[in-house]
């Protein structure tokens, strides 16, 4: 799978690894598992994200440092690779511009439809995660490169985009990877658990009340979806990144086929989909802007809120 991506990537002497914007445990794990590969394969490396990186994941920071890119920097790399993401427009604004620098670009991803403009990528939509491809990389090339930061790392990122293993993109390749890591990593379960979801703080959790009494079921109860608006931000003082993990409540509901999460931000509504059946939420969101997963994906609508509402909720009708 990365015979072509490793023979390639190690002919660089430095190179920037870009996660995405508003990142998540997969794309900060695989970008610091991937920038200690760099690394120890005798490569230069800085990892760059635009945004700030969720509380609950700060303690990856101490494994490999992830800071904000500016473009002027980026002229000083001879190659970039993109993690868990396939179009550049994904990795905020100063990613948009190395298609202009004349460099090669690579990609380690499972989304579908990448864009035609990397140099050598590795895609499996078929992956649980990023995470899983960057495993294998190591696999396929030396695994006893896997430390304790790696194992910690990539072990993030097959937790948080399974859901704790319970989606059904959890293969026994999956668990093995999953166990793999835990032996090399000398670590248990419950220290990276733990860390993610047993440390929210308190405004967390008054912004998880207050969109948990906006729960509302559409079509029969096959859709269920869930608000947040700029004033519950304000009320909680708290943020976007702040809404980590609020899509699975509506989804949890009984009789649920699939959800939505709306959040207000800045002049636009977020939204977050999530399915549990048959219901394909990739093209659900296509149709506003966005993509992912059969499962899980991701769009945007440029509001009001109520319009957004009733927009995508006429959508996902159709869907149905």
């Amino acid at each position: 799978m990365f015979k072509n991506f490793i023979s390639k990537i190690i002919q660089h002497q430095k190179v920037a690894v870009f996660s995405h914007v508003r990142p998540d445990g997969d794309c900060l794990g695989s970008q610091v598992a991937l920038c200690l590969w760099l690394q120890k394969n005798g490569i230069e490396t800085s990892a760059f994200n635009e945004d700030p990186i969720p509380e609950n994941m700060g303690w990856l920071l101490d494994f490999f440092p992830v800071s904000k890119p500016s473009a002027d920097q980026l002229s000083d790399f001879d190659a970039f690779v993109v993690v868990d993401g396939n179009a550049l427009h994904r990795f905020g604004n100063a990613a948009e511009t190395l298609a202009d620098l004349d460099k090669p670009i690579y990609m380690i991803d499972h989304h579908p439809d990448p864009d035609a403009i990397f140099e050598e990528f590795v895609s499996e939509v078929e992956a649980s995660s990023t995470c899983e491809l960057v495993y294998q990389l190591y696999a396929e090339h030396d695994a006893r490169q896997i430390d304790v930061s790696a194992s910690k790392a990539m072990y993030l990122g097959l937790v948080t985009d399974t859901g704790s293993f319970q989606f059904d993109s959890v293969k026994p390749g999956t668990l093995h990877a999953a166990a793999d890591l835990l032996e090399r990593g000398g670590f248990t379960p419950n220290q990276i658990t733990e860390k993610i979801y047993s440390s929210r703080p308190l405004r967390q959790l008054k912004l998880l009340s207050l969109a948990l009494e906006t729960i509302e079921l559409h079509e029969d109860g096959q859709i269920s979806t869930i608000t947040i608006t700029r004033d519950m931000f304000e009320q909680t003082g708290t943020s976007n990144e702040d809404t980590e993990g609020f899509v699975q409540y509506p989804l949890s509901v009984e009789g649920v086929k699939a959800c939505v999460l709306f959040r207000e931000d800045g002049e636009r509504v977020k939204l977050s989909l999530r399915s549990q059946s048959d219901i394909d939420v990739n093209k659900w969101a296509r149709m506003f802007n966005g993509g992912g997963h059969k499962k899980a994906a991701g769009a945007w609508h440029s509001g009001p809120l109520s319009k957004a509402v009733k927009e995508v909720i006429d959508e996902g009708r159709e869907q149905l």
